[in-house]
C-alpha cells in the first residue's frame, strides 16, 4: 500500500492538466457563470425600474438563438433555394453564406456592459470632448410611447461619428438603443464592443439579394420584438452639413411586415443634432467629392482614428486642449406609423410594389422634414450666418451683436429651437465668435474688427448649412425654446 509508484514526467504533467481541466469545467466555470448571471439579472431588474421603456425579451435572447432563427427562417430558406439555383450549386453551399451573413448581422446585446460599463465610458468620453445639451424634448409626446407595445425608432441626422454615442447617452434614461453600423466597424475589438451595445452590421453597398433578405428579416424581427432603434436615413456623414437624400432601405424593411391592425405600433421620433465643432469638418470638406469615411476600408478608418488620437494627445501635452464646444440635440414630436398610414390612406396589405415604394418615399420625406425642423441653432450657427451674409465686409462687436439679435428673431420666427446659454444673447455671440477665432474661420484685420478668413469659407459654410433652411421659408413645427442652462 505504501509502495512508491513511478510514472514518466510527461504522464504526470498530462494527469495534472486533465485534473485542472476537469476542475475548471465542473466547478470554476459553472460558478463563474452563476456569479455573472446573478450580476446581469440584478442589472436588468434595476434597469427595468428606471427605464421608461423596458428591455424587450428580444434583446435578452442569446445571440446563437437569434442567429439560428435567421438561418432557418422560412423566407431566408426560400431565398437560399433561389440563390442556389441561380449559382448552380447545392443549397448546403449557399447555407454556409447564410450562416456567415447571419453571424455578421446579428448583435450580441450585453445588458451589464451596456448599462454599467458602456454608459459610464460613453458619458466620460463624450464629456471630455463636448458640453452635452438637450435643447428640447417633447416629453408629453414621448410619454405616449407604450412600453412593451410600441416600437420606438429614433430618426437622426448624421453629422459626426459621435452621433451614435451622443444620442444613446441622451436617451439612456428612456431606452437601450440598437443601431445599424457600417461594415468598416467590424474590426476587433471595436466590432465586438458595438455588438455588445446592441449594434447590428450592414454592408450598405452590397448587391447580394441573399444578404439583403437576411438583413431585412433581422430588421423585421427586431421591430416586431419592440427593440428601440436609432436610424440614420442619410446612411452616411453629411459632407456639407445639409440633410442628404434619404436612403429608405431600413424604413422599407420595417413597413413591409407591419400590420396596422396588429398588436404593435411603430413610433418615429425625429432627433436633430448640431455641433459647435464637427470633429471631422476639415476631412469632410477635403473629401466632399469622394467616398465618405464610413464607406472607406478598415485600414483607412484606423489611420483616421490614430491621427485624431495623436492630435488630441499633442494638445493635452502642450496645454492647448479645449473642448469642442456644445453638442446639442432636440427630440421632436413622435409620429405614429399607424396614424400616419390612416391619414395617407395607405393600405399596405393591398398595395402593389410601385404604390408601396411611393408610400415609403412619402413617409421618408415627411420624417426628413420633421428632422430638419428639429435641428437646434447654436451660438456658432448664429455667428456663422452673420459672417456668411457679411461677405468680405469686416464687422465691429456692436454690429455683430445687433445682427445677432435680429437673426435670433428670424430663427424664432421660423419656429427654430435657438440655444442661447443663460438666455444671454451677448454671451452666445461672444462664445460663437471665440470659437470662430480659435478655428481661424474669422480673423481680426484690425483691433475691434472681424472678417472671414477667405481660405476658410468652405468651413464657414459647413456650420451655416445645417440651419440655413430656417432662413428660407422656416420650419413647420411648434415654436421651441431652449433651457437657460449654459
Amino acid at each position: 500500500m505504501l509502495d512508491t509508484i513511478e510514472v514518466p514526467i510527461w504522464l504526470a504533467v498530462l494527469i495534472s492538466l486533465l485534473a485542472a481541466a476537469s476542475l475548471v469545467a465542473h466547478f470554476i466555470l459553472p460558478g463563474g457563470r452563476w456569479f455573472l448571471r446573478r450580476r446581469v439579472d440584478r442589472v436588468i431588474e434595476d434597469v427595468n425600474t428606471r427605464l421608461e421603456l423596458d428591455l424587450p425579451p428580444f434583446m435578452l435572447t442569446k445571440r446563437y438563438a437569434l442567429i439560428d432563427r435567421r438561418v432557418y427562417d422560412p423566407k431566408v430558406q426560400e431565398a437560399a433555394h433561389l440563390a442556389a439555383k441561380e449559382r448552380g450549386v447545392p443549397q448546403n453551399v449557399v447555407m454556409d453564406d447564410v450562416k456567415e451573413y447571419a453571424r455578421e448581422i446579428v448583435p450580441g446585446f450585453n445588458a451589464y456592459f451596456y448599462f454599467r460599463l458602456g454608459n459610464w465610458l460613453a458619458s466620460h468620453f463624450l464629456k471630455f470632448f463636448f458640453r452635452l445639451r438637450l435643447a428640447f424634448s417633447d416629453q408629453n409626446g414621448l410619454e405616449e410611447v407604450r412600453s412593451g407595445k410600441d416600437t420606438l425608432v429614433l430618426v437622426i441626422n448624421h453629422r459626426s461619428n459621435f452621433d451614435y454615442m451622443i444620442v444613446s447617452h441622451l436617451a439612456s434614461g428612456r431606452a437601450a438603443l440598437s443601431y445599424a453600423a457600417g461594415e468598416w466597424a467590424l474590426f476587433w475589438p471595436y466590432g465586438a464592443l458595438l455588438r455588445a451595445m446592441g449594434a447590428y452590421f450592414v454592408r450598405r453597398r452590397s448587391g447580394d439579394q441573399l444578404y439583403r433578405r437576411i438583413l431585412e428579416r433581422y430588421v423585421q424581427m427586431a421591430t416586431a420584438g419592440r427593440v428601440p432603434q436609432g436610424v440614420f436615413p442619410e446612411a452616411r456623414l453629411s459632407p456639407d452639413g445639409r440633410l442628404q437624400k434619404p436612403h429608405m432601405g431600413i424604413l422599407s424593411y420595417m413597413l413591409r411586415e407591419f400590420d396596422p391592425d396588429g398588436d404593435y405600433d411603430i413610433v418615429f421620433v425625429p432627433v436633430g443634432l448640431n455641433y459647435e465643432r464637427v470633429v471631422e469638418d476639415k476631412a469632410l470638406i477635403a473629401r466632399q467629392d469622394e467616398t465618405m469615411i464610413s464607406q472607406r476600408g478598415t485600414l483607412f478608418v484606423l489611420l483616421q482614428f490614430a491621427g485624431f488620437g495623436i492630435g488630441i494627445l499633442a494638445r493635452i501635452l502642450t496645454g492647448r486642449w479645449r473642448k469642442f464646444g456644445r453638442a446639442c440635440a432636440n427630440f421632436g414630436s413622435p409620429v405614429s406609423l399607424r396614424e400616419w398610414l390612416a391619414r395617407q390612406d395607405c393600405d399596405l396589405k393591398s398595395m402593389d410594389k410601385d404604390s408601396y415604394f411611393r408610400c415609403v418615399q412619402t413617409l421618408g420625406n415627411d420624417l426628413m422634414k420633421m428632422l430638419a425642423d428639429a435641428i437646434p441653432v447654436l451660438p456658432v450657427s448664429i455667428v456663422a450666418v452673420i459672417f456668411q451674409r457679411a461677405g468680405d465686409e469686416s464687422l465691429g462687436e456692436l454690429d455683430i451683436a445687433a445682427r445677432a439679435h435680429g437673426l435670433i428673431g428670424e430663427f424664432e420666427g421660423a419656429n427654430a429651437s435657438v440655444y442661447v446659454p443663460f438666455g444671454e444673447e451677448r454671451l452666445a455671440v461672444a462664445e460663437g465668435l471665440r470659437m470662430m477665432l480659435e478655428r481661424d474661420i474669422v480673423r481680426q484685420p484690425e483691433p475691434g474688427r472681424y472678417a472671414v478668413n477667405p481660405a476658410a469659407r468652405a468651413l464657414l459654410d459647413l456650420y451655416v448649412a445645417p440651419v440655413e433652411h430656417f432662413l428660407s421659408g422656416g420650419g413647420s413645427g411648434p415654436a421651441k425654446h431652449a433651457p437657460v442652462s449654459p
